[in-house]
């Protein structure tokens, strides 16, 4: 009606400011352009596993459709996730210390939940996944960046930047590892150190470890969980999206000092009221029987990232940092491009290859773009040589 107020100037400021320009509205543009590679999303190929569907199916054909009792997960899966997470990490995790939760991002805003307020801030490293940096902004903290550097071509992490940037506000470093867009991966030798941190001045570590099992020298990355006690203020964030593939599942856990385990029930009671029984029964056979296939896509990110550091390395203006030490995707930037916005659009237009601009990631990497690599082998080759060929034009 005419004068009338739209009801949108009544929401809180920080949905308000959120960004709305994402991969998704550049993937409905390329609708139009026929024979697009698509290597903008984070997520694989490969349709998650029949054994894995066979037991969600198994699972509703028993009639388990109803709430699970437990809110913070089935009792048949935090007991295989607790036998899981104590053999990976070589030290006994408890059932108590983990929560279900229906996706990693539900785990990240569950995390904050726990420990962030309005008035305080969270530092996290960036380039980074920017559903973290919109995440702490939602809640209602102030997202501190501090920004990994390159050195000798290698993503680098200076641990004093991370110390400066906490103040009396901070109640939280947040990070991924490996990390996504540029896999990095942090050492057992900075995991100890920002945990000593941690215990010297009360500030929460929150771990985004879901690439863990997608790293390319060991059967896992360094976690936070090897070297951190039960009580200390440690929290990981996983799931089952990207080493199973099973994105489309919204299943996670976060894993958790178990004295915070009555609070984390009353957040998914609130939040949520748990997580679909039958999509936990397919969770439970992936971390039982998906061994072979968490290893097969690993292998499968790792080949994707050789395929794309042969060819894309060969192009004089393509600038490649050192090889990732895991997850799923190249970052590089273009020589004499500054905002890879623009370059993505040609990329998308004239070579037919949809790559997510660095803006997204943070504003220190708005020259590079993200590729993903989890895909079949022979299309990030072709992906490639598009890309090379438009440069080269």
């Amino acid at each position: 009606m005419t004068g009338q107020r739209l009801a949108y100037a009544g929401i809180r400021p920080q949905i308000m400011d959120l960004q709305v320009e994402n991969i998704a509205q550049m993937a409905v543009r390329a609708q139009s352009i026929p024979d697009v590679i698509t290597l903008w999303y984070g997520e694989g190929d490969v349709v998650t596993p029949e054994f894995i569907r066979a037991a969600a199916k198994a699972s509703l054909d028993q009639g388990d459709t109803f709430y699970v009792p437990d809110m913070r997960g089935l009792p048949a899966l935090t007991k295989v996730l607790s036998e899981y997470q104590s053999r990976l990490h070589g030290r006994d995790i408890p059932v108590v210390r983990s929560t279900i939760t229906p996706g990693g991002m539900q785990s990240v805003f569950m995390a904050l939940q726990l420990v962030a307020e309005m008035g305080s801030n969270v530092v996290y490293i960036e380039p980074q996944w920017p559903n973290i940096r919109n995440a702490i902004h939602v809640i209602g903290a102030e997202p501190r960046p501090v920004f990994l550097k390159q050195v000798n071509g290698s993503w680098s992490l200076d641990l004093e930047d991370i110390y400066r940037a906490c103040d009396a506000r901070t109640r939280a470093i947040m990070f991924s590892t490996p990390s996504n867009p540029l896999g990095w991966t942090a050492t057992r030798e900075e995991l100890e150190a920002l945990l000593e941190f941690s215990r010297e001045s009360g500030v929460w570590i929150i771990s985004d470890e879901l690439y863990n099992r997608l790293y390319f020298h060991g059967e896992a990355a360094p976690s936070i969980l090897q070297v951190a006690d039960d009580e200390d203020r440690v929290m990981s964030v996983n799931g089952f999206s990207k080493a199973w593939a099973m994105t489309g599942w919204r299943i996670g856990w976060l894993t958790h000092p178990a004295s915070v385990a009555k609070p984390f029930s009353a957040i998914t009671q609130y939040m949520n009221s748990g997580t679909a029984a039958f999509v936990q029964a397919g969770a439970k056979v992936a971390l039982e029987e998906g061994e072979a296939f968490a290893a097969s896509t690993r292998d499968r990110c790792r080949e994707g990232v050789d395929i794309a550091y042969r060819i894309l390395g060969a192009a004089n203006r393509i600038v490649l940092p050192t090889k990732p030490a895991g997850g799923m995707y190249v970052f590089f930037s273009v020589e004499g491009e500054q905002n890879s916005t623009e370059i993505c659009q040609r990329f998308l237009e004239e070579a037919r290859v949809g790559l997510a601009p660095g803006w997204l990631f943070g504003e220190a990497s708005k020259a590079h773009m993200r590729m993903c690599v989890c895909r079949d082998p022979a299309e990030i080759e072709e992906a490639c040589k598009r890309i090379v060929a438009l440069l080269a034009a």
